[in-house]
Order: structure tokens, then sequence, then C-alpha cells
């Protein structure tokens, strides 16, 4: 197979995103044919179809989601390798300065209270890191999956036994936090209430211990993030069970209350590239997320 070129990285990429040829076209500045020359190219000398064509557009096939993730890949690395090696020349003698941007996919309750303060002593650190924060809802492929399609540096992700690191990707623990029983201040009997639940409340990591505990009734109500979750037990409408870092900030009206030492837990950790775990600035994120999650 001959190589892609940067170039024809850039199409697939864009013809993707775009959801057309003609939308690729336009975010290029090309014309239809020319970007349908160059996807009929690089379907030949990959030697699989990318794009499914019809009249609501293009859709990528396996094949081309797969093609994609790369490109995207490909097409960062290329970048960080150009940033890092004008941060080398810069400096005589070192590694260089982390500069340029940082893509981070992050779940809700992380992006609201562990990311912060890392990136708060990044940027006195470094100031021409350029943080760029997503949040992902951490249901299906969440944040590794965003890394692994190529849309992220680094996730922050919920991993463990049941969500471990995928294999194409490096990653560690940056805290173990445990789940406790939120419910309004004051209720003399919490655990009558009625269940509050969210998409994310990672119960892959507590579906033991749950089904273990007969005073726990079915959900009753599920909101959209555990935010809103929070929102609805401070205002008496039930209980829930919920992990430490959605319980930052809680009102005095709901009171934390210990499940025991068997209680369940789960890890909070970041997912990176191989390749992207070795740069300068995600390093320098790692750095201080650590300090963030001890």
């Amino acid at each position: 197979m001959t190589d892609l070129s940067p170039h024809e990285l850039r199409i697939i990429v864009a013809v993707e995103s775009a959801g057309s040829f003609s939308g690729a076209a336009a975010a290029l500045d090309m014309t239809q044919s020319a970007v349908s020359h160059a996807i009929r190219t690089s379907e030949g000398r990959i030697g699989a179809v990318l794009f499914d064509r019809g009249r609501k557009g293009a859709r990528p096939t396996a094949a081309g989601a797969s093609t994609v993730a790369h490109a995207r890949r490909v097409l960062r690395l290329l970048e960080v390798m150009g940033s890092e090696a004008r941060a080398a020349a810069a400096v005589a003698g070192g590694e260089g300065v982390p500069a340029g941007p940082l893509r981070i996919a992050a779940f809700r309750s992380a992006a609201l209270h562990l990311l912060p303060p890392a990136l708060e002593r990044l940027r006195a650190r470094h100031p021409g890191i350029e943080p760029r924060v997503r949040v992902v809802r951490e249901v299906g492929r969440g944040t590794a999956g965003e890394v692994l399609d190529g849309r992220a540096d680094l996730g922050i992700a919920t991993i463990g036994a049941s969500s471990p690191v995928p294999r194409e990707l490096v990653g560690g623990v940056l805290r173990e936090e445990a789940y406790a029983l939120v419910h309004p201040a004051g209720h003399p009997a919490p655990r009558t209430l009625p269940l509050l639940d969210w998409a994310e409340s990672c119960t892959s990591y507590t579906r033991e211990w749950w089904a273990a505990q007969d005073w726990i009734p079915p959900a009753t109500m599920e909101a959209e993030d555990d935010g809103a979750v929070l929102s609805m037990v401070a205002r008496g409408l039930g209980m829930a069970i919920m992990p430490e870092l959605s319980l930052e900030g809680a009102p005095d009206t709901v009171a934390i209350t210990a499940l025991g030492p068997e209680r369940p837990t789960r890890s909070v950790g970041y997912v990176t590239t191989p390749e992207l775990g070795r740069s300068l600035v995600v390093r320098a994120l790692i750095r201080e997320l650590r300090v963030s999650g001890g």
C-alpha cells in the first residue's frame, strides 16, 4: 500500500466531520470533485471502501471509522512533532518547554472538581499550554473512546476490572473513591426514600454490591447527570448512592452517610495513547492530575 499524505488524511477526516463530500469541500476550500477523487484514491490505496455514499451524505463504513480515528491520531502526532521540535530548538541542551494545544475529555464531575486545580497549576507552570476541555458522558465508549478516535489527547475516565484501560491505550489511576448514601438532611428514615439514579452512575463497578442490598429499591427517577440527582436529593425528592467526586460542594440540605467497610468504590484515572503519553504537554498534565488525585 502506498502511504497516504497528511493532505489525504485531512480530507478523510473532513468528510467524516462534515458528513458529506460537499461539506468537506467547503471546509477545505476545495471542489467536491477533488474531494471525491481524493477519497477514491485513498480507498484504492487502503484497499477498502471508507464511506457509504447516499442522498443523505457520506457515512463512514467500519473500515472508514477505523481509518478516520487513525488519521486524526496521525495528524495530531504530526502537530505535536512540530511543536516539540520547535520547543527543543529554542532551549539549548534541553527537551523544551511544553506549549501548544492540549485536548482533554472528562466526565462531568471530573471536569468540575478534579481537573480545574490541575489546570490552574499547569497554566501557572506552563503558560504556553492551551487546554481545550470537552465534557463527555462516561457511558458507552466514554472518554477513552474520544482518545481512541483521535478527538482527545487525554481522557479522564473511570477505570477498573469491569472497565479496563483499552489495550491500545495507556493510563493510570489518579484516585480511588468510595460511594456513599446521599439523602435529605434530617430525614428520619432515608433508606425508605425513592432511589434517584443517572446514566453515568458507574453501576458496572457496584452491580454485585447493589444486588446484595435488599434495602435498595429500583430507581424510580433517572436524571441526566449526577448534578441533577444531587439537586433532587437536596429538594427532598429521594435518596441516591453517589461517588465522592459527585458530592464535592454538596449543599447543607444534603446529608452524606458512609456505607461501611464493604462499600463500593470506583477508580478514576487517565488514559492516553502510548505516543501522546510521551509528549511534553500530556506528561505535564499527568503530573498535575496526580497531585489533584492524591
